[in-house]
């Protein structure tokens, strides 16, 4: 199954939102395991290219797919990986009773996916300082 190169906004809005709210919900009760949904839909994303959040999330787009403005698949994977280290690390810490990394890791998610839906992707500008690096590793060592 190839991966389509773009993914609707508010799609991706909606994982935001799916994230942060596992994460301020995980917080609020104490039930840990609500931060495996994020968790396994960008797991799946990253490796299937399949993400159940995306794909309800399409159900309900009221225009077609291509009239939203689009995110880039191969952003979103990198993003998705991020969110998935920190949601993993994160749900590992509250099940090994150590709530400070529990905290500290998705403490990060939720302002890294509440800032994303203020409008500033830090996931982005990450990914993108890293093309930069590499391309300018690759122009030194072409030299």
């Amino acid at each position: 199954m190839s991966m389509p190169h773009a993914i609707p906004r508010p799609l991706v809005r909606l994982n935001q939102w799916i994230i942060l709210l596992s994460v301020i919900f995980t917080w609020l009760t104490g039930v840990t395991w609500l931060l495996v949904i994020p968790l396994t839909a960008n797991l799946l994303g990253i490796v299937c290219h399949y993400n159940p959040i995306i794909r309800v999330g399409k159900l309900f787009l009221k225009k077609a797919p291509s009239a939203y403005i689009p995110e880039d698949a191969q952003q979103q994977k990198f993003n998705s990986g991020i969110a998935s280290f920190c949601l993993g690390v994160g749900l590992l810490g509250y099940m090994l009773n150590w709530a400070v990394v529990g905290h500290i890791f998705t403490s990060m998610v939720a302002i890294a996916s509440s800032i994303a839906i203020a409008g500033f992707c830090i996931g982005c500008f990450l990914h993108f300082q890293l093309k930069q690096w590499q391309y300018r590793r690759s122009l030194k060592k072409s030299f």
